[in-house]
């Protein structure tokens, strides 16, 4: 079931050229901008609120046009690198390097590094980042794409090698290289080693001492929000692991250390640290606990983030998950049931499942009740079930390329 599903998904995603609206979309409408709101924090942040709100869908009437979104792309590649590694065949290989040239097409201009933003205006509620600003978030989730494909065609390139009897590279120190020998995957890590000079030089730190750091969410803002500033920590763990570079790795570990320090003593984390970003919601809690995973193995700091890993996961899946598998937005209420939620979930649970041998059970779980609940007859997932009705708008990024990554990444890692 779960490869017909995921057939089907896909089918739909590249019928539509991976191309969508947004929840987040509204200020892209043509009809706001031609009205002097357009300069309003507030009326902005009112016109953002109504199209995510409305249970009917306004954007064609609003003029918002059909885009593509560079973290939407980041996730169809990493969906497409999971389906590479499984099966192994030329033609997932090529699929999967079409959506990462795709993303490299895609990268902001006049950065220290390589970075990407959002194809709208986006007005939060702390700062406001015009079309195109580059944010840590899409470009920490571009980083990981680049990572995940130089593993995996680097692994291809010495299963290659030993099959002609040719003996790896080595490196400085004697062991195996830990990059790719082929040029175009030479390319991924150089682009994602590109996005740690963007981390470092291009993002304002807004706690910076010799135990702790953090980094803000774009470069024209002061905020601190945890999950953000990890994903930074996560890119620059990874990238520090691959090259071998010590100094990538503690600049991971002090980030990490602020984020860790923050978390509550019942193991959550509210979003950042302004009164009115106290809100616990359950795929943020998962985009922590994924990249504090990955930080942990990147730079060997399991002993000291470890049990707030553990205790983190532990507040996580007793909180935002019911017994049938309905994945929660918020901490406080079953509504609504949001298919973002269930799909960072499933990716997240995957990913930690060493630490907890329920986590691929409730993984299937969450993927069962998502697709008999928020699927489509025509193969793509609603937004949300809310408590009166149901949002069937089939969101790109939000929905469709998460779901797809939520869904390659159990067939992966399916018993054979």
């Amino acid at each position: 079931m779960l490869q017909s599903v995921y057939d089907q998904l896909l089918a739909w995603c590249r019928e539509h050229d991976f191309a969508g609206h947004d929840p987040f979309d509204a200020l892209n409408s043509r009809l706001f901008q031609a009205t002097p709101l357009a300069n309003s924090r507030t009326a902005r942040l009112v016109w953002t609120q109504l199209l995510k709100r409305s249970p009917a869908d306004l954007r064609s009437v609003a003029l918002v046009p059909v885009e593509r979104n560079s973290k939407g792309i980041a996730l169809f590649a990493l969906a497409q690198l999971a389906t590479y590694r499984r099966l192994q065949n030329e033609e997932s290989e090529q699929q999967a390097r079409n959506l990462l040239a795709m993303l490299l097409s895609m990268r902001v201009e006049g950065c220290s590094g390589a970075a990407w933003g959002y194809n709208f205006d986006w007005q939060s509620r702390n700062f406001f980042a015009p079309r195109g600003t580059p944010t840590i978030v899409p470009t920490a989730f571009a980083a990981r794409a680049l990572i995940e494909a130089t593993r995996a065609f680097r692994n291809k390139s010495e299963r290659e090698n030993k099959s002609k009897g040719q003996r790896p590279r080595s490196d400085h120190r004697g062991g195996v290289a830990p990059f790719p020998t082929c040029s175009s995957d030479d390319e991924y890590l150089s682009v994602a080693r590109s996005v740690c000079d963007f981390i470092l030089r291009d993002l304002p730190r807004t706690v910076d001492t010799e135990k702790e750091l953090c980094f803000s969410y774009t470069p024209n803002s002061n905020t601190r929000i945890y999950n953000a500033s990890l994903l930074a920590a996560e890119v620059l763990g990874s990238v520090g692991q691959l090259t071998n570079d010590a100094a990538l790795c503690h600049e991971a570990e002090r980030a990490t250390r602020y984020v860790v320090n923050q978390q509550q003593s019942d193991g959550s984390w509210t979003y950042g640290t302004e009164p009115n970003q106290s809100w616990i919601d359950s795929f943020h809690t998962a985009y922590i606990l994924f990249s504090l995973k990955r930080i942990n193995v990147a730079c060997s700091l399991g002993e000291e983030f470890q049990p707030a890993l553990r205790r983190g996961l532990s507040y996580w899946k007793e909180t935002f998950f019911l017994a049938d598998g309905w994945p929660k937005y918020y901490h406080d209420d079953a509504y609504p049931a949001d298919a973002h939620a269930a799909a960072s979930a499933i990716v997240t649970l995957l990913e930690c499942r060493d630490l907890d041998e329920t986590s691929t059970t409730m993984a299937q779980q969450i993927a069962s009740w998502t697709i008999s609940n928020l699927r489509d007859n025509h193969g793509y997932f609603y937004y949300q079930r809310r408590r009166f009705y149901t949002v069937r708008k089939p969101y790109m990024r939000w929905t469709q390329a998460w779901m797809l990554y939520a869904l390659a990444r159990l067939l992966e890692d399916a018993p054979s």
